[in-house]
């Protein structure tokens, strides 16, 4: 596209954005809705430029567009809800324990290299050497890591024979 298209749509953008969105949140309910579907609309609009600018009235095109993805929305949203009638309510989930509210805070206080060979190590129960290969990290470096994690989340969770039980490293 030219200049002088760029010119031409942020002109048309500007004077008709304010009545699309206000089309489309009277037809949803819901401002931000309104807003992403204008936005895709205009981008449409923006990508078919040479061929929409030339239409008696662009703006219809943007609104007519911005309610068919409305409409489409409204389809799957229709089609989700049928398929969550389909499988019922969810199952019951209980609270997570305190223990493990307290290890997943902990965790998160690890710098991200240690967070990350933690969960590697411990919860995907990859080898020293996987992680190495996969972290582009040599095995004594993982080892480090995984050493540093166990003693700064033993004093944060106040177990200090947490490093002394643990597996061996493999």
């Amino acid at each position: 596209m030219t200049g002088t298209d760029s010119a031409a749509f942020d002109a048309f953008y500007g004077a008709t954005a304010r009545r699309v969105v206000l089309y489309l949140y009277a037809a949803c309910g819901d401002r931000a809705e309104a807003q992403d579907l204008a936005q895709e609309a205009y981008a449409r609009a923006w990508q078919h430029w040479p061929r929409v600018e030339r239409y008696e009235d662009p703006e219809a095109w943007v609104r007519t567009v911005a309610w068919r993805l409305l409409a489409n929305r409204w389809r799957s949203l229709r089609r989700r809800l049928t398929a969550l009638a389909r499988l019922g309510p969810p199952p019951e989930t209980t609270a997570p324990s305190p223990d493990r509210v307290d290890v997943i805070a902990a965790l998160q206080r690890l710098p991200q290299a240690q967070r990350q060979v933690v969960a590697l190590h411990y919860l995907l129960d990859m080898p020293i050497a996987d992680i190495a290969a996969g972290t582009g990290v040599p095995a004594g470096t993982v080892k480090a890591r995984l050493s540093r994690a166990r003693t700064a989340l033993a004093g944060m969770l106040g177990d200090p024979d947490l490093e002394a039980r643990d597996v061996p490293l493999r």
